[in-house]
């Protein structure tokens, strides 16, 4: 299995029998984006919440490539309304698809659409496939429930905000990483635009001072996961 970091919250995970899950494709108006929405495949794409920067290219690769977008009740329906293929879920709900097991988490951040439409609640998403679990935070901030989710649901790979402003900074994402006790941190969500300025080393440095393994990725760098 394959994780590739295409920058700001945007992920493409791809599986050994070759599935594609797609995560908040947020690249033609990126401009940190290394590919443009044109050059993405998805059997899958899952998004955390509505906003322009993580919604992104989604229905436009959906419609393209036949793909299932996988999120939030009244964000999925949003989704459908366009006329593309939606699953629904909320948080604290997980179903199980053919590539492995998605469950809902919260996230404290807001959720509308670049045309204004209020869609429901900003989540984090786990994602199960085989042997790994991946925890993607999408916006949040710091909070306590973090630890009881390392807890239940041990984290291999945790991609954490670290920008500020919209989401946690580097401090609140090093408490966040010390509730989840994740396998390795990734750090995401950070120097698309001026506002959310942060530096992955700087990160780096704290986070794994607390015990904690932690790889930064070059926009555009892919790993085995």
């Amino acid at each position: 299995m394959k994780l590739r970091y295409f920058s700001h919250s945007s992920f493409l995970i791809t599986l050994d029998n070759g599935v594609r899950l797609l995560i908040d494709p947020f690249l033609d108006g990126n401009p940190t984006s290394p590919v443009r929405a044109a050059e993405v495949e998805a059997d899958y794409i899952l998004i955390t919440h509505g906003h322009g920067d993580h919604l992104g290219d989604t229905i436009g690769i959906a419609k393209r490539c036949d793909a299932l977008c996988i999120c939030e009740n009244e964000l999925a329906t949003y989704l459908a309304s366009k006329g593309v293929k939606a699953h629904p879920m909320h948080i604290g709900g997980a179903y199980s698809f053919d590539f492995g097991k998605i469950k809902l988490v919260q996230a404290l951040h807001s959720s509308v659409t670049p045309d204004k439409e209020c869609v429901g609640a900003a989540t984090g998403i786990l994602i199960f496939i085989n042997d790994k679990v991946i925890y993607h935070m999408g916006d949040t901030g710091l909070f306590m429930d973090m630890k009881l989710i390392g807890e239940l649901y041990p984290i291999d790979y945790l991609l954490v905000p670290i920008g500020d402003n919209f989401t946690m900074g580097i401090d609140d994402a090093v408490r966040a990483c010390a509730f989840v006790k994740p396998g390795c941190a990734i750090p995401i969500h950070y120097n698309t635009f001026d506002v959310i300025r942060s530096d992955p080393a700087d990160f780096k440095h704290k986070v794994e001072e607390k015990g904690i393994n932690c790889q930064t990725l070059d926009f555009g760098q892919e790993i085995n996961l």
